[in-house]
């Protein structure tokens, strides 16, 4: 099993903190697939392959969205933090400036 994602040694870092060391790697890994048929997509002539890469692109976000609720489930205060920015209007900096300061007493 590769251990890149960890910082500290593995075998000290419980069950619970592994798990969620993952489902950030898998996060990460998301997003970067993501990018990736972004810019696939920006560059191909051909529509028919366009098409099958906007359905997978789909599933993409799909995944990214599943372990991000994952994540925030297991995590009160990124919740609560990322309550106060996710599916607002406004200045996205304001909102996470605010939220924060909010959530964490500051």
């Amino acid at each position: 099993m590769g251990t890149d994602q960890y910082h500290e040694p593995p075998s000290e870092l419980p069950a619970e903190t592994r798990t969620f060391a993952r489902m950030c790697a898998s996060l990460a890994e998301e997003a970067e697939a993501i990018g990736w048929y972004v810019q696939r997509m920006a560059v191909e002539p051909d529509a028919d392959s366009r098409a099958i890469m906007l359905d997978s692109l789909g599933e993409e976000f799909k995944h990214f969205s599943m372990e991000l609720e994952f994540l925030l489930r297991r995590t009160p205060l990124w919740r609560e933090i990322a309550y106060g920015i996710l599916f607002t209007e406004g200045d996205i900096v304001r909102h996470g400036e605010a939220s924060e300061a909010e959530a964490t007493g500051d």
